[in-house]
This record gives C-alpha cells, structure tokens and sequence, in this order.
C-alpha cells in the first residue's frame, strides 16, 4: 500500500467508517474519501436482508469492474451459528443454525463473506472478509429504543446520576458473557490488514473470513458495575429477570489475528471511560 493510494471508505460518518478514517490518516494516508447518501445512494429500499444484499453486491462487483486492488469486508460475529462451540472459531461459520432474530443479517453478510472468496478464487482479486465482535465507543448509537447494550447502559447511569435517580433497572440476570472491542483498535486492526496482509494470507488458512476481537469477555452484569463506576452512579442496580437473558455466551477466538501479527491495546475499563468522554462532549 502507498500512502497515496485511493482509498474508499463506504459509511464514512458511522462509528465504525470514521474511526477507520481517523486511522488511515493517523497512519499518514493522504487519499481518503468517502459519500454522503445525497451523493451515491447504493440502495432505496428498506427490507433488512434486501438492503444489505444489495449495498455489499453493488460495493463488491463495481470493485470488481473498476479494478480495485484491495477490498476489505466487514461483518459480524452474529454470522456465527446460535449453539456453535466458545470461544467461536472462523471455521464454525455454516457449520448449523443461525439465531432466528439475526437470520436475514447475518445471512445477508454471509453472502457477502462469500462473495469476495467467489471471486478471489475466479478472478484473483484481492478481497476477502473480516468479522469483528462488539464494538463501542465514538459515534455509537445512544438511542435507548435502538441502542446495543454498552451506550444504553452508558446513557441509563448518566441520566440516572443527573436526575437523582435512586436504581437504574436493567434486562435479565446479568450472568450471560459479551465480548467487546473499542472501536479505535477495530480501525487499527483493518489499517494493520489493509497495509500488511493479503486475501491469500486468509484463504491459505482455510478460513473464509477472520475474527477481530478481544479474546476476552465479561458478563452484563460486571459490565453494568464497571459502567456505573465510570459515570460515577451511586445508586442501586436492579435487574428486571421477567426479561430475556439472551445468549448465555459469545466469545471470539482471535487466535489467528494475534499470530498475522495484530492484538488489541484499549482496556475495557480505558474504552469505556473514552466512550463516556465522547458521549458527554457530543450527545444531545
């Protein structure tokens, strides 16, 4: 890779788009751009499945036709079968039943993870697919009717503490384990991949995609303690166990990450305090 090499990056304002921008530039890239919905819409219509098909189909195949020299696809660790094995292995993908309510995502990216080994094995080129783990931190979704559970406990306590609040109540037991990654060390693990390794390196595993993650995880409930610590709430946590737990465990083997060469640097506790910065310098 050359400093000056185009780059796109597509979801260039999302958490994940701009700390991969802030990345590349950390690391002196000087051709970066991305565009705005009003200037290229990759999909209309609003059907879950139907729209992340399309995005990827439309990003990948125009990569394609235009010559493109690196692609690198991004999905989730959702992609992975409910009951597979822990901690989850990239070998596991396919390997039985997806969890229902993931199903048109997860089944969306599958086909995106599939796309680019289809056409690394016909036509060489050099795409393949990276599968991150939870990710927190700047421009996360905040939003208590649509937020993942980090930046909903976040914006819980931090009300909580403002209005004088005695207990915040929270879904289920707390006993299930989530893994989570600060989303600044997602970026430096793309930029690591995007500089030093090619689909080959992938494939020649025997792997269609690779892990990014912590290879640790902590349950929701030592979460929502460590949480409380950092926004400074002194009142009571109560959980609600009428509510769903949800999977008991999802952990990421990033076994495989670590020996290319890449392994996370941002502590829990350091991520979250980062993310509570954000939160109260930029959210309204």
């Amino acid at each position: 890779m050359d400093k000056s090499s185009k780059i796109y990056i597509a979801g260039h304002k999302g958490m994940v788009g701009s700390a991969i921008h802030r990345s590349l530039q950390a690391k002196g890239f000087t051709n970066i751009f991305g565009k705005s919905i009003d200037e290229l819409d990759l999909m209309r219509q609003k059907e879950f499945l139907y729209e992340n098909l399309m995005i990827q189909a439309n990003l990948i195949h125009a990569a394609y036709l235009n010559g493109v020299k690196k692609l690198i696809f991004l999905g989730s660790s959702c992609i992975y079968p409910k009951l597979a094995p822990q901690p989850l292995k990239e070998e596991y993908l396919l390997s039985d039943y997806l969890e229902y309510t993931n199903e048109p995502y997860a089944i969306a990216k599958i086909a995106g993870i599939k796309l680019c080994e289809s056409y690394y094995k016909q036509y060489g080129c050099n795409y393949f697919s990276v599968m991150p783990t939870n990710l927190y931190g700047p421009y996360d979704n905040f939003n208590l009717e649509t937020s993942h559970v980090m930046p909903a406990l976040i914006r819980k306590f931090h009300e909580a503490k403002i209005a004088g609040v005695n207990e915040v109540v929270m879904w289920g037991t707390g006993t299930p384990f989530r893994e989570f990654l600060y989303v600044e060390d997602l970026a430096d693990a793309v930029t690591f991949l995007l500089e030093k390794i090619d689909a080959k390196d992938i494939y020649d595993l025997g792997i269609s995609q690779i892990n990014i993650g912590t290879g640790e995880d902590i349950t929701i409930g030592d979460l929502a303690v460590l949480i409380k610590k950092i926004v400074g709430y002194t009142g009571e946590i109560v959980h609600d166990t009428s509510k769903p737990d949800g999977t008991p465990k999802k952990l990421m083997n990033v076994s495989r990450l670590e020996s290319l060469g890449w392994k996370y640097t941002t502590t829990l506790e350091e991520g979250i305090t980062k993310a509570y910065k954000w939160f109260l310098e930029n959210y309204k």
